[in-house]
């Protein structure tokens, strides 16, 4: 297997990351300007100005926050391993579920209200997050 395509999920992850990342422009902006909120009001993320805007457009938001968090674990972890081991056929199987489950998990973020279902998908990526981490970790001892 290829460094390059191992490293497929790595990009697929930050493709992701770039869809959310126009999401947020092309819902926040409308609903900035539908709400007449300036620019310079929203240069705090925990200012007033946010309960001015849609639940909807704040969870795009989040989720484009939260997909620079938990997944740099994974980002550093995929490349350890392509600079290490090169990867295997099942640690890319478990690389590619976590992608597939961070993009389940933006969906339900955005698109539902129920925090039980939402804080399940964030549990199954973690969990799956920690296998491929105890995979390397096995093989690196």
């Amino acid at each position: 297997m290829t460094n390059a395509t191992f490293l497929t999920p790595v990009l697929a992850l930050i493709v992701w990351t770039a869809v959310m990342w126009f999401w947020l422009y092309a819902t926040r902006i409308p609903a900035m300007q539908a709400a007449r909120i300036h620019p310079d009001k929203a240069r705090h993320p925990s200012g007033e100005w946010k309960t001015k805007l849609p639940p909807r457009v704040l969870s795009v938001a989040d989720n484009y926050n939260h997909l620079h968090e938990q997944p740099t674990v994974f980002y550093a972890l995929m490349f350890y391993i392509v600079l290490t081991t090169g990867g295997d056929r099942l640690s890319l199987i478990i690389a590619s579920v976590y992608v597939g489950l961070r993009v389940v998990h933006s969906l339900v973020q955005i698109f539902s209200s129920n925090v039980v279902m939402r804080f399940s998908m964030f549990a199954l990526c973690s969990l799956t997050l920690f296998a491929l981490l105890g995979k390397t970790l096995i093989a690196a001892l």
